[in-house]
This record gives C-alpha cells, sequence and structure tokens, in this order.
C-alpha cells in the first residue's frame, strides 16, 4: 500500500479519538513530508471544485461576528441561499438561523471542522474566527488558541481540500516601528498585541501555503469596520460605532481614545464588496496576496463633529483607556491600497459624510434624529 494511503489512514484513526474531556479537541500530527495536497490527491473522498459547479460552495466560520452575517447575505444573493453556510460555536438569532443555512463549527475542533467541508462539498472558505484587539489582551491564552491554532486547522484543510481561502488580516497587524502616514503593503510590521502578531502570522503562513503548496489564499488587511446591525465586539476602533448607538440612546458619548487619534476607517458596505471582488479576482491579477483596502480616515473629534450635524445636542467626552490608546498609537494613521486599487479595481464608495448618513438611516428612527433633520 502507498505511503501517502498509510499516512492518511493513520490520521483517520487519530481523529477518532482526538477528542479531549475539557470541549477542545487535540489538533491531530500532521502528515510529516508529506504536503496536504499530496495527502488530498491519495485520499478516499472528492471535494468539487469551483470548476465544476455553477458556484462556489461557501463556508463561513466565525460567522456571528460583526462580518459574518453581512457576508453570508451579500454571498446568498450572488451564489444561492443554500451554497452559503454560516458556522460559530454560539447559538445564533431565530432571524440569522432562518435566512440560511447554519451549522456549529467549533475552529479547535480539527475533525469537526475536516467533516463539515468534506461534507458539505465546501469550495470557499471565508476564516472569520478571530479574538480582537482589546479582548485579545485581556486573555491571550484563549486569543493564541483561537487566532493561531484555529488558523493551523483552517490552513491544513484548505490545503487538503484545494479550497479557495480568505482570512482577514487588520490595521493590527503593523506597530510602532511600521511607516504610519501612509503605511504601504510591504514593510516593517512588529505588532504588539497578541491579535496583531497573530495576523501576521496568519499572513505569513498563507502566502506560505500558497507557494508551497499552492494554497489560493486570499488576504485583505481591513481598516476600522463600522456597521449599524452589530454591536461593538471588543476592537480598539469601536468607538466609532458606539457612538452612534449612544448618540440616538442617550445624547451623551464618552470616548476612550484621544480626540486626535487618526486611524484608517471603512463603512461595512465597502469591507463586504472588497472581500468579494479579491475572491472573484483572477489569480494572474492577483501581484501579492495579502492587500491594504481603506476607505476614509478620520479622529474621533472629526467623526464627532460629522454626527453633530444630526444630532446637534450630542455631548462628546473623553476618558482615554490606556491600553486601547497605546495600541491605537502603533497603528497606521493612512493605509496605501493603491495596490488593490490598481491589481483588482478596488474602489470605495462610502466617504464620511455618507458614512454617517447612511448610519443613521438604519439607527435614527429616535425622534431626536427627527427633530435634528
Amino acid at each position: 500500500m502507498p505511503i501517502v494511503k498509510n499516512v492518511s489512514r493513520a490520521v483517520s484513526q487519530l481523529l477518532q479519538r482526538s477528542g479531549c474531556g475539557c470541549g477542545i479537541s487535540i489538533v491531530p500530527v500532521r502528515c510529516i513530508g508529506v504536503s496536504p495536497r499530496q495527502v488530498a490527491s491519495d485520499a478516499s473522498f472528492h471535494s468539487v471544485s469551483f470548476s465544476e459547479s455553477d458556484h462556489p460552495r461557501v463556508l463561513i466560520t466565525g460567522g456571528l461576528g460583526q462580518l459574518g452575517v453581512g457576508l453570508a447575505k451579500l454571498l446568498r444573493k450572488r451564489f444561492g441561499k443554500n451554497n452559503v453556510i454560516l458556522s460559530d460555536i454560539r447559538k445564533p438569532a431565530d432571524n440569522v438561523f432562518h435566512s440560511g443555512p447554519f451549522i456549529y463549527s467549533d475552529i479547535l475542533d480539527y475533525k469537526n471542522l475536516r467533516e463539515i467541508v468534506v461534507n458539505n462539498r465546501i469550495t470557499w472558505l471565508f476564516h472569520y474566527s478571530a479574538l480582537l484587539s482589546a479582548v485579545g489582551e485581556a486573555n491571550v491564552p484563549l486569543a493564541r488558541a483561537v487566532n493561531i491554532t484555529g488558523l493551523h486547522n483552517v490552513l491544513d484543510i484548505a490545503a487538503e481540500h484545494n479550497l479557495r481561502l480568505f482570512v482577514p488580516s487588520t490595521i493590527g497587524a503593523f506597530g510602532p516601528t511600521s511607516p504610519r502616514d501612509p503605511t504601504p503593503d510591504l514593510c516593517i510590521q512588529r505588532p504588539r498585541t497578541i491579535y496583531g502578531v497573530s495576523k501576521v502570522h496568519a499572513e505569513l503562513m498563507g502566502e506560505y501555503y500558497h507557494y508551497r503548496y499552492g494554497l489560493d489564499f486570499r488576504c485583505l488587511r481591513y481598516p476600522g469596520v463600522i456597521s449599524a446591525d452589530s454591536q461593538p465586539g471588543g476592537g480598539t476602533t469601536d468607538y466609532a460605532v458606539q457612538i452612534f448607538h449612544d448618540a440616538i440612546k442617550t445624547g451623551k458619548f464618552q470616548c476612550n481614545l484621544k480626540p486626535d487619534t487618526r486611524l484608517p476607517m471603512m463603512y461595512i458596505d465597502d469591507c463586504l464588496k472588497a472581500t468579494l471582488e479579491v475572491m472573484e479576482a483572477p489569480a494572474e491579477a492577483l501581484s501579492m496576496r495579502t492587500y491594504n483596502i481603506s476607505a476614509m480616515s478620520f479622529t474621533p473629534e472629526e467623526l464627532a463633529q460629522e454626527v453633530q450635524k444630526h444630532v446637534p445636542e450630542l455631548q462628546v467626552t473623553y476618558n482615554v483607556d490606556a491600553v486601547r490608546q497605546a495600541i491605537a498609537d502603533s497603528w497606521p494613521m493612512n493605509f496605501d491600497d493603491s495596490n488593490a486599487r490598481r491589481d483588482w479595481g478596488w474602489k470605495h464608495d462610502y466617504d464620511l459624510p455618507e458614512l454617517v448618513s447612511t448610519m443613521f438611516s438604519f439607527l435614527g428612527s429616535d425622534s431626536r434624529i427627527a427633530q435634528a433633520n
């Protein structure tokens, strides 16, 4: 029997007994000296590639976060409701559960994730499972497990089954020694958060798997992402979402960053559009595998002034959180995304005035907004 079959059988047997009582499965030993693609080519299962079907079969991990639900909605409109599977370890809201396929998936459970990919004939995988910056600093061991070990599981499965893999990166992948205004695609990256370190690791590992195994890895460095249909999730840029909720609910907002802290930002629709565009771009159009994308750059003070055009009585105060401020001070002030605009035609739709107006059009049914307008 060929050695690859022996290895594949051994891995399968190991996977069957890899669970442990702590609720997290032990990551199985990989095949030393045998690439994921070699194993896949001789395995007993068959994974349908994108070229063999009219539409990709999509899995989104960490799908109940800020971006996953919106991405699923966009992809289902394009590829069909049943071709896009949301997954997470949390219970979805009723409207999310009934909007399309949802499945439990723990990215630390290698066997479970592998079964989902095989059983559902997945061809595209969007890997959104991660602990964000401030939350990650509060629980480094958990962030290391989710953001790094989880990534390794996803990379191996994607390479083994010839998936097109998208992993988001972030402005947090840069550090205080990186050029900040603007920050190019390629420069020194020395982040000082576990979130940022894990994202640099993801960028490099994804690019390594592309060059070593031919994995179709694609990555965008997101700026701060602002959306109306999700609550802040522990990120340093979450003030830019919280201000809208507080303006409507109380008319008072306390910012945890200094008023002149400039960071690149983006409305969620632009972010989702860019994600789909880079995934659909022809491989030959991509001069790199990790791109900056951006739309605007503003400070808390500039955002507050624009918000006050809609809610003039909004009171803004500043109570600086030292941890978040230190994180923000190590991040880019502006992104250079010229390579994305050149290679695959990236172009944003929302600048700051459009962003604020759109946020209030979703959130602003309150009488305070109606009176202001």
